[in-house]
C-alpha cells in the first residue's frame, strides 16, 4: 500500500499537443491540470498511474499527461558563450583533469593560432591544465577532452531526449 506522502512525491511526465515531451511536475500540478481538463491521460507504458482521493472525488493519475491546447513555444537564443554559460555546460569542472578547483577558460585551438571565441572552441580548464596547454592544442601536449564542446541545446530538446532514452531502456 502506497502512503499519502509517497504518492505525493511522484512526478508526471507532460507531453505536448503533438507529443513532445516538455518536463516533469509534480502529482499536485498535474492533478490541476487534469481536473481544469487543460490535459488528458495518455498512456505510454504498461505501468499504471496513482489513484488520489479527497473527500469528494477519487481520480487517476497516470504517469503520462498531453497537454490539451498548444502552448506558443517561448523563442529560446543559444546563451552567449561567457564563463557563466560555460561553467554551466561543463559542470563546473575541468575538461582535462575533473578538477572543480581555480578554473579558467581555455580555447582548444588557441586564439593567437585562429581558434574563435566559439562554444565548439571553449572549455573550462583549472588553472594547472591550462598552464600545461600553453599556446598548443590538447593533441600537441598529450591531452585528452573530457567531453567535445558544443552549444547548449533547448531545455525542451534535452529532456526529450532523456525521456526517450529512458523509455528505450524501460522497454528492453
Amino acid at each position: 500500500m502506497t502512503s499519502a506522502i509517497q504518492v505525493l512525491e511522484q512526478s508526471v511526465v507532460v507531453f505536448s499537443q503533438n507529443y513532445l515531451p516538455l518536463c516533469r511536475v509534480n502529482i499536485k500540478r498535474a492533478i490541476v491540470l487534469l481536473v481544469t481538463d487543460k490535459a488528458e491521460p495518455l498512456s505510454l507504458s504498461k505501468e499504471k498511474g496513482w489513484h488520489v482521493h479527497s473527500p469528494s472525488l477519487v481520480l487517476y493519475v497516470p504517469k503520462h499527461i498531453r497537454l490539451k491546447s498548444a502552448s506558443i513555444e517561448r523563442m529560446w537564443k543559444v546563451p552567449p558563450v561567457n564563463r557563466r554559460e560555460v561553467l554551466r555546460r561543463d559542470r563546473h569542472s575541468c575538461q582535462y583533469c575533473g578538477s572543480n578547483k581555480h578554473l579558467t577558460l581555455d580555447h582548444v585551438l588557441p586564439r593567437s593560432r585562429g581558434g574563435q571565441h566559439t562554444w565548439d572552441n571553449v572549455v573550462v580548464a583549472c588553472e594547472r591544465c591550462n598552464s600545461r596547454k600553453g599556446d598548443r592544442t590538447p593533441q600537441e601536449v598529450g591531452m585528452q577532452l573530457r567531453t567535445k564542446p558544443k552549444a547548449p541545446i533547448h531545455p525542451t530538446i534535452s529532456f526529450a531526449e532523456q525521456f526517450w532514452i529512458d523509455m528505450q531502456a524501460n522497454l528492453e
